[in-house]
């Protein structure tokens, strides 16, 4: 395991989540010059939005991603199944914070070389997760690379397209001071922080750490690494209606997804007390020596979703959505820090 990690855990593991901020910002920049005014502003937010027919017309919501390095721990283990369905999931995920319903679904892989029963096994997750999802799987590409991956290597992308109305479109100019914070729980690490996992628990090089059985877990590591990220779709679409905002919480934990989904005078305040996370997370930050802040801002440390409700619709919500824990509110912006984070210890 890992011992004595630098305070910043995850840059030092591969991952400079500042740095990637900035060239997205760069990205941005260039993208925003290509844009007609069918292109809708998402703020740097979890999809793209292209509008239809004018202004009344509905919203074409795409997003496109990949698993990261988590495929790592699926190809040491052989699991690609799992790692199928998750490509399909993480993406709708995303474009459900628009309010859209997912309508079609596309992969990119690319590798040196790859054994037919794992890419069979690969293709029955992501079909698996395009049926879970209700969206048709219509196309992709399959790209034999061997100048570019090494063998055993391979890449994973996925790309989704959804569809809203326009008066449904769930945007930051819906959310009011007074809204509670009502988080939906995940199923543990989901897609994100693997860089940071894989050197705490030194995988690369002590692959037979995938089978160790540490206590409160309930499966080996390995095992507890692979379980499948949370597909929010099917429990929420008949509840969008009650919401202002909705975040799926990835890469960059509750600090970094919450702001987009937010006007810019308002903030959001969570209580870290109000939900225990899974037994992963505690693991996590005893084996690598990771402080509160570093585990918030790398990983979704137990919610996989925040919902974003008027009080008067949150018991509403909470009859559709059983699950949901009320942590916190939105309330007035008073600093630079738009995510406030109380009970941390």
């Amino acid at each position: 395991m890992s011992s004595n990690p630098p305070a910043d855990a995850y840059r030092q593991s591969g991952v400079d989540l500042g740095r990637m901020d900035e060239l997205k910002e760069r990205i941005r920049g260039l993208a925003a010059s290509t844009h007609g005014p069918e292109v809708i502003d998402g703020g740097g937010s979890f999809a793209g939005l292209f509008q239809l027919d004018g202004d009344s017309g509905p919203v074409l919501v795409a997003s496109t991603d990949g698993v990261g390095t988590k495929l790592k721990i699926a190809a040491q283990l052989g699991h690609f199944e799992s790692i199928g369905r998750d490509l399909v999931t993480l993406n709708v995920n995303d474009i459900l914070t628009k309010g859209a319903r997912p309508l079609f679904f596309l992969d990119y892989l690319a590798f040196s070389s790859v054994d037919p029963q794992d890419l069979d096994s690969l293709m029955r997750g992501i079909a698996w997760g395009c049926r879970e999802a209700q969206c048709a799987l219509i196309g992709g590409e399959t790209a034999q690379m061997p100048q570019v991956y090494a063998d055993g290597e391979l890449d994973l992308a996925g790309f989704v397209v959804g569809i809203v109305p326009r008066e449904r479109l769930l945007e930051p100019s819906r959310v009011r001071e007074g809204d509670r914070l009502l988080g939906i729980p995940s199923n543990g690490l989901h897609t994100n922080g693997f860089s940071l996992v894989r050197q705490v628990f030194n995988t690369d090089n002590n692959p037979a750490a995938l089978f160790h059985r540490f206590d409160n877990l309930k499966h080996q590591l390995g095992e507890e690494l692979l379980l499948h990220h949370r597909n929010y779709y099917p429990m929420l679409a008949p509840a969008l209606e009650l919401l202002t905002g909705l975040a799926h919480i990835t890469g960059g934990g509750l600090p970094g997804k919450l702001p987009p989904v937010l006007p810019d005078a308002l903030a959001a305040r969570i209580d870290t007390g109000t939900w225990t996370p899974p037994p992963i997370f505690a693991l996590l930050q005893r084996e690598g020596a990771l402080s509160p802040a570093e585990m918030f801002r790398v990983f979704n440390m137990g919610l996989g979703m925040i919902a974003l409700c008027p009080e008067a619709n949150v018991p509403a919500f909470c009859d559709k959505i059983p699950d949901a824990i009320p942590v916190g509110q939105v309330v007035p912006r008073e600093t630079a820090e738009q995510v406030i984070l109380t009970g941390l210890s």
